[in-house]
């Protein structure tokens, strides 16, 4: 008779599993963080040149930030419509590059290069204007400061954010699962939420520009831009809350709020050419119709967008975005 020793050497018997997973079994994920805007990634999941490029991009912005402010507080109003719009557009890059990072969001990180772009073109023709006016202010250490941070961090934050743009992004995947329709979806969605920003920054943008540089200054013109940057709150918070509880009533309203906005569009440009070549300086009439066109732009990118979110309501994206991050509940 065989031994109990012998019988297991021949035919061994299965060990109780270990608490710890294989190495090859680990998961390569941790759980995401819910926020209202979506899933994001845990600090501890990013890798450390991301980190490290994530908290140098941050200082940096801080640091114009600060620059502008005090070239706010200290200069006058020569400097002070370019100095505020630059400001806005420097909030707005935070706030562009925290999302795509944590949330490995291209459309997010690509919306940031631009208004990292759009940053550097305006303070370099604001310092070439200076220069060429041979203006004092050009001279100031501030102004100076300001200008080589922007040039030099900007390029550095450029290149960065274009290399993570090519990289291979994991969020789609893991909110939307193995299905390419809701990755596909979840790409839309995160379109329609950089363009519903990137939308309401050109237009806070153009208002300070006609407001503070004197363009067709009046004060029925400067009322209906300040009920105009109130109207641009109130519909981005329509059109976020229409796509993240896919209200489809909301998603109408939304619209309407754009048809006005657009007629506003459309006759600014009206009025600049009517005027055109009447003034001294085209500089402020330039950058309107830059403006303008560009705020037109964004606007048909998000209703195509929009449209494409629209059809996708009630197909479950949310559901796993807000329930379960991938894992569709029982």
């Amino acid at each position: 008779m065989e031994s109990e020793g012998s019988r297991d050497l021949i035919f061994p018997t299965p060990s109780e599993p270990s608490e710890a997973p294989l190495p090859n079994l680990t998961p390569r994920h941790q759980e995401l963080i819910p926020t209202p805007c979506g899933p994001i990634k845990p600090w501890s999941e990013l890798s450390c040149p991301v980190k490290v490029y994530f908290c140098i991009t941050l200082v940096s912005l801080l640091s114009i930030i600060g620059l502008t402010i005090k070239t706010l507080v200290q200069k006058s109003d020569e400097n002070f419509t370019i100095s505020l719009i630059q400001l806005i557009g420097v909030v707005f890059c935070i706030y562009y590059v925290t999302r795509g990072i944590l949330q490995e969001n291209r459309q997010e990180l690509i919306v940031f290069t631009l208004s990292i772009l759009l940053v550097m073109l305006r303070s370099l023709v604001n310092f070439l204007v200076l220069a060429a006016e041979d203006k004092p202010m050009r001279k100031d250490p501030v102004i100076l400061a300001r200008f080589v941070v922007i040039l030099l961090v900007g390029f550095f934050e450029v290149i960065c954010a274009v290399i993570l743009i090519q990289g291979r992004g994991m969020m789609a995947f893991r909110v939307g699962g193995a299905l390419e329709s809701l990755q596909a979806q979840y790409f839309m969605l995160n379109l329609c939420f950089s363009m519903l920003t990137f939308d309401l920054q050109a237009q806070l943008c153009l208002c300070v520009l006609i407001l503070t540089s004197g363009l067709y200054a009046s004060l029925q013109h400067s009322l209906i831009l300040i009920i105009g940057v109130l109207w641009a709150g109130l519909k981005v918070t329509i059109g976020i809350l229409a796509i993240l509880r896919e209200l489809k009533a909301l998603v109408w309203i939304f619209l309407v709020q754009n048809v006005p906005e657009v007629a506003y569009l459309f006759y600014l440009l009206y009025t600049i050419s009517r005027a055109w070549g009447q003034g001294s300086s085209y500089t402020g009439e330039a950058a309107a119709i830059v403006g303008s066109c560009i705020s037109v732009a964004i606007k048909s990118v998000l209703l195509w967008a929009l449209v494409h979110v629209y059809r996708s309501f009630g197909q479950g994206l949310r559901e796993r975005m807000f329930s379960s991050y991938g894992r569709i509940e029982s």
